[in-house]
């Protein structure tokens, strides 16, 4: 079945199996990733997960269809390494023009009730300014736990493939709802390589930046594939981040 991530409460239906996921990638070294995030999503018997990435000692992007328990520094998900920071969630940010039905907007910044430890095997990465962007053609990693074929069980370490940034005409011709200014169109044109199932959320990395996060793809196809692009909500999540600091320094002076 080809993978049509959706909002939390579908991916969660036990007739809903595809959700994003790494096909055709390569595993990574270990915590050579450092600001990956692994999103456990509570009380999810079939054990769902997405990906995400830490922007800040108290910040992970992803993608607004995920909702989770953040664990930082981790390269097998089923081990518990010494490496491992597991940190709640205080406050989920939705963007308020979210639309679950075509994934508009898909993103959601996590304000985590402590900061993460920042040390070699976790890490902050960059995002792109709001006029920043990404070139048709160039070659970005996408890192996740996903699923390893469409069939396939999802990794226990930390995986990656490499893709394509493509023309925007491609997407349109698939996604009618496609919209350039707040999406990227990813993919590899063999459908070889893709990220899949449990991979949503994740970041695309393009020169040591996030510029995109996983989101979706056409429902008949797993090429292209849709992520949400990052310097067009920046404005959003420089505001939010300044909130989140404001309402720390309230904390604060009330205790």
């Amino acid at each position: 079945a080809p993978f049509l991530p959706l909002p939390l409460q579908l991916c969660l239906w036990p007739s809903i199996k595809e959700c994003s996921k790494i096909i055709g990638g390569r595993k990574v070294k270990a915590h050579s990733r450092p600001y990956m995030a692994y999103l456990e999503i509570q009380g999810d018997p079939k054990n769902y997960s997405c990906g995400g990435f830490l922007i800040r000692p108290d910040a992970v992007l992803s993608a607004a269809h995920c909702n989770v328990t953040v664990i930082l520094g981790a390269h097998n998900r089923k081990s518990r390494e010494q490496s491992q920071q597991k940190i709640r969630v205080r406050q989920w940010v939705i963007h308020p023009e979210y639309c679950p039905d075509d994934l508009k907007n898909d993103i959601v910044l996590l304000k985590l009730e402590k900061n993460a430890v920042i040390n070699k095997n976790v890490k902050l990465i960059s995002i792109p300014k709001e006029n920043e962007s990404v070139r048709v053609g160039s070659e970005c990693n996408v890192p996740g736990w996903g699923r390893t074929s469409v069939r396939g069980q999802m990794s226990d370490v930390l995986m990656e493939v490499k893709l394509k940034v493509q023309k925007e005409e491609i997407c349109k011709q698939f996604l009618p709802d496609y919209e350039p200014q707040s999406m990227i169109c990813v993919g590899d044109e063999n459908s070889k390589k893709a990220a899949y199932e449990g991979d949503s959320g994740g970041p695309l990395v393009c020169k040591k930046k996030a510029h995109g996060i996983v989101s979706h793809v056409c429902p008949c196809n797993i090429f292209p594939e849709v992520f949400t692009r990052i310097s067009h909500f920046e404005p959003w999540i420089r505001e939010q981040l300044t909130r989140f600091v404001f309402q720390d320094n309230s904390l604060l002076s009330v205790v």
